[in-house]
């Protein structure tokens, strides 16, 4: 589906009624050729974005799938990066990909950060405030509305005084779009299987609200700013279709 080396309907029936967990290993080896994978546009408008606040020394890649965002990581850390993932299985993919595993043995090779990639849940993240950047691309769906404070204070413990929190969010689409009923039937039928089949596969791509956000992540201490990604362009009422939000841990002796 999708591409000739895509999942088939019937892998992604299977992978529909399974855990995140589960769902994503049995998915991953095909991940990539899919339209889950954040596009490059988007990272690299992320990336471009990012690049006057820094540089960083460490990142992060929060729910970093096969990977895709490591890149980005990679271009402005100058020290580390390190990819979080619940699924074994798109941990597995990412390793393998080239740079996947870190710094090669050749010759006088352009300086590149310690890539690291760890398994782990999002919502208890196992580090402390090691990181300067955090950035995560199109994992937020699959987390309930209830979860984001939890989420959020996760993150803010990990980031170093002044370090961010960043990632892409687009403008909903409005009623009159086909991609507002596409999406809202979606929605429907996830609720429906995980009111029928256990265990739920967490996916609700209407659940995640800017103004929701905004304030959770400024409950968690951040300070918020939001830089529109002018690549994407403007609705009619000229606001951005996506954005970038940019949390910030405030500096040292500042306070939260």
């Amino acid at each position: 589906m999708f591409t000739p080396q895509g999942p088939t309907l019937r892998e992604l029936a299977v992978q529909a009624l399974s855990s995140v967990e589960r769902g994503y290993d049995l998915l991953a080896p095909k991940f990539d050729h899919t339209p889950f994978r954040t596009p490059d546009s988007v990272l690299d408008a992320v990336g471009r974005a990012l690049r006057p606040m820094g540089p960083f020394d460490a990142g992060l890649d929060l729910c970093c799938g096969t990977g895709a965002g490591m890149d980005v990581l990679g271009t402005l850390c100058r020290e580390s990066v390190t990819g979080l993932d619940i699924s074994a299985g798109m941990l597995a993919v990412g390793r393998g990909r080239p740079g996947g595993a870190g710094p090669s043995s050749t010759a006088a090779p352009p300086p590149r950060p310690l890539v690291t990639w760890v398994r782990g849940d999002a919502r208890a993240l196992p580090f402390g405030p090691a990181f300067d950047l955090v950035v995560s691309f199109g994992a937020f769906g699959h987390f309930l509305p209830r979860e984001l404070p939890g989420l959020f204070a996760q993150v803010h413990s990990v980031l170093r005084p002044g370090g961010r929190f960043a990632f892409p969010i687009t403008a909903p689409p409005r009623p009159s779009s086909p991609w507002y009923w596409a999406l809202l039937g979606f929605d429907a039928v996830m609720r429906v299987r995980n009111a029928l089949w256990r265990p739920p596969f967490v996916m609700y791509y209407r659940a995640f609200r800017l103004g929701d956000v905004r304030r959770e992540l400024t409950w968690a201490g951040f300070e918020v700013d939001l830089h529109a990604l002018p690549e994407f362009g403007y609705r009619r009422d000229g606001s951005p279709r996506c954005r970038m939000v940019v949390a910030r841990v405030p500096s040292a002796g500042r306070g939260r």
